[in-house]
């Protein structure tokens, strides 16, 4: 918030409300009774209440006075008081637990407010309000209904109404809703009066009108139409596991013992006026059957019911959310606009794009999504524009949305101390055909960082640790010159079929991967190919150890049996032919950086043409360190470490390609 201005200063002000109303509440609670100062406390009592537009509205008659030996039914009423229309706050209301022959004292600073062309006055500022229980009869009657909630009638009054923007009948204005929001299954609604037209089994297409018309405690009596643009999945901190039968809607049921990892089905829906949400679905205890939602689901309607807001959030709270809304912004249908006709020649390039965006949830038992996997695709979707690696590298700003198809070369996990390692970052280094068969300036090969919180599936993670594979990612953050992988980006092995190529040049690699080779542009965190003449060797960091031949297990321990034999816990086996692994640190002088020291760390199972020189010098002893001095090698393909200017050095580590 700007400092000084009006919003800060609203803040301040509602911050000092709330610690007021607070302090004042806690004050009659540890003084178990009612303020000892009646000086313009005004009594009521409650004839009727129904909810609308998220206030408690209850029509009342004003007391005379509350005598404590009186109960409310016999309560004196001034037949010369108007009735007056009460509001409270949800917050109030809350606090109050009020019901109809209830006696409220309001205290000041309440306000009257007399309306032009109404009778009946209408009592704001009811903040500082007291339930009054005067007989033992209605503290075991307050007892007996604290067990159930009250039938709290609801008038559904839609935005198109508040602000005349439909040819409505005046009818529709002036007679009330009694759609009832039964919050305990044990209360019913007898009510015989006319459903409002957004009444059960409505279907409705604006997501603001049903936030606006139902509230944060759940849609119950509507269903709203919607098109499921994304389909992904995020961690799950706290869920419902569901379970689905072919068509059927899912229903939620809590989470209990759920194998790891518990990720959370959620949909990114978008309605005909142009308003997006994210719908939080049930956690699944694995990802093996998130692909098939993202085949079955991703471009279809589908009617949201028994949903419940989680959050309203803004571009500033969730930029990782919104950067995904902006890559479906503008819509590739021209919008509803509320109160106009639908133009299909509307420009759609100067909308601005959405300000905030609700978070939705399913209540526990809920039916709350029907997807019709039967209807075609809306031509309200969006599928992700597939482009190639040259182009998202050419692209301009920061935290764009991508979508790409890429060769995964190498694949290698980010090293922090005490971070388990399912919860690490991963680095993957991946190169398609338009980076192939580009000269000098751009890279043959890009990193991409796939972060924690984007959740792989199980396949993916098998993939990626067999070999090389073509992988689609799905909506990842381009940025500062990198690619990020985060939450709400998929990797998939199947391309999807609905995408545009929007001409870019997908065609699959055919020969041998080139790595750019090591120069003065070479970055840490990065992969190169390096040829030099070996200059120096670090004898005190080489070592080896033996290896199982079967697993490579690298941890052999002695035999129980036979001390002078090795045993492979992996195998539950003994080990008789071990196989040597060792490493060395070798200096090499390299043309491309004539200036600096490199440093690279070699393996026996990768150079063997380089061991074979090596290990005799350093394990046998035969030879002198200057008979392996000035040999030339490469190309080898290696992991930049650090490139660092003082001292001028460079640090390599050898790795072999998947």
């Amino acid at each position: 918030l700007c400092r000084g201005g009006l919003a800060e200063r609203l803040c301040r002000l509602q911050n000092r409300e709330r610690s007021a109303i607070s302090f004042w509440r806690h004050q009659c609670i540890s003084d178990d009774k009612t303020p000892s100062d009646k000086s313009g406390v005004l009594i009521v009592k409650i004839l009727e209440i129904f909810e609308e537009c998220t206030i408690q509205v209850a029509i009342c008659q004003q007391l005379e006075q509350s005598p404590v030996t009186l109960s409310p039914e016999d309560a004196v009423i001034n037949a010369e008081e108007p009735i007056l229309k009460v509001l409270f706050t949800r917050e109030t209301a809350a606090h109050l637990k009020s019901r109809p022959q209830d006696v409220i004292h309001i205290y000041p600073p309440w306000q009257k407010l007399l309306l032009q062309n109404a009778d009946v006055p209408v009592i704001m500022n009811t903040y500082f309000s007291q339930k009054v229980l005067l007989s033992e009869h209605s503290e075991a009657r307050e007892k007996t209904y604290g067990l159930t909630k009250m039938l709290i009638r609801k008038n559904i009054i839609s935005l198109a109404q508040t602000f005349r923007l439909d040819d409505l009948d005046d009818k529709l204005h002036q007679e009330p809703s009694d759609n009832q929001v039964a919050c305990v299954s044990q209360i019913h609604n007898n009510s015989d009066s006319k459903q409002h037209p957004l009444a059960l089994n409505a279907v409705n297409d604006s997501l603001l009108e049903m936030v606006e018309s139902q509230g944060a405690v759940g849609w119950r009596e509507v269903q709203v139409r919607v098109v499921i643009q994304r389909v992904y999945c995020l961690p799950a901190r706290e869920g419902y596991r569901s379970h689905t039968q072919g068509n059927k809607p899912l229903c939620a049921t809590p989470v209990t013992n759920s194998d790891p990892p518990n990720v959370r089905l959620c949909l990114l829906v978008q309605d005909a006026y142009g308003m997006f949400s994210e719908v939080q679905l049930q956690s699944l205890s694995s990802t093996d059957d998130f692909e098939q939602y993202c085949r079955r689901w991703e471009g279809k309607s589908c009617c949201l019911a028994g949903m419940k807001i989680l959050q309203r959030t803004t571009r500033g709270r969730a930029l990782g959310l919104f950067s995904l809304i902006d890559s479906l912004w503008p819509p590739v249908v021209p919008p509803k606009v509320p109160g106009q006709s639908q133009d299909s020649e509307m420009m759609t390039t100067n909308l601005p794009p959405p300000s905030f965006c609700y978070i939705l949830t399913v209540q526990s038992g809920e039916i709350h999504v029907e997807v019709d996997e039967e209807e075609q695709i809306s031509n309200l979707y969006q599928p992700p524009a597939v482009h190639g690696l040259k182009e998202i590298l050419r692209v301009d700003g920061c935290n764009k949305r991508c979508s790409f198809w890429a060769q995964v070369l190498y694949r290698r996990l980010q090293t922090k101390h005490n971070v388990p390692i399912d919860q690490r970052d991963i680095l993957l280094f991946v190169t398609d055909s338009t980076l192939q068969n580009m000269g000098h300036g751009i890279p043959k090969v890009v990193a991409v960082s796939v972060s924690a919180s984007c959740v792989l599936s199980k396949e993916i993670r098998e993939a990626l640790s067999a070999g090389s594979r073509l992988v689609f990612f799905k909506d990842a953050l381009w940025g500062n010159g990198r690619i990020i992988c985060v939450e709400r980006t998929v990797l998939l092995l199947q391309k999807p079929l609905l995408c545009l190529a929007a001409g870019a040049d997908l065609s699959e690699l055919t020969g041998p991967v080139r790595l750019d080779e090591l120069d003065s542009t070479t970055q840490a965190n990065s992969v190169c190919a390096l040829r030099g003449t070996v200059v120096g060797v670090n004898e005190s960091t080489a070592f080896s150890w033996p290896t199982c031949d079967r697993c490579g297990n690298g941890k052999l321990e002695l035999c129980p049996q036979d001390r002078e034999l090795l045993y492979c816990n992996q195998c539950s086996e003994v080990v008789t032919t071990p196989v040597l692994k060792m490493q060395l640190e070798v200096f090499l002088s390299c043309p491309s950086r004539s200036q600096s020291t490199v440093k690279v760390k070699v393996w026996h199972e990768i150079s063997i043409a380089l061991f074979v020189l090596l290990t005799t010098l350093l394990f046998l002893q035969t030879y002198e360190v200057q008979s392996v001095l000035g040999k030339e090698v490469g190309l080898l393909n290696c992991y930049v470490h650090s490139v660092t200017s003082h001292p001028n050095c460079v640090v390599l580590e050898e790795i072999v390609l998947l």
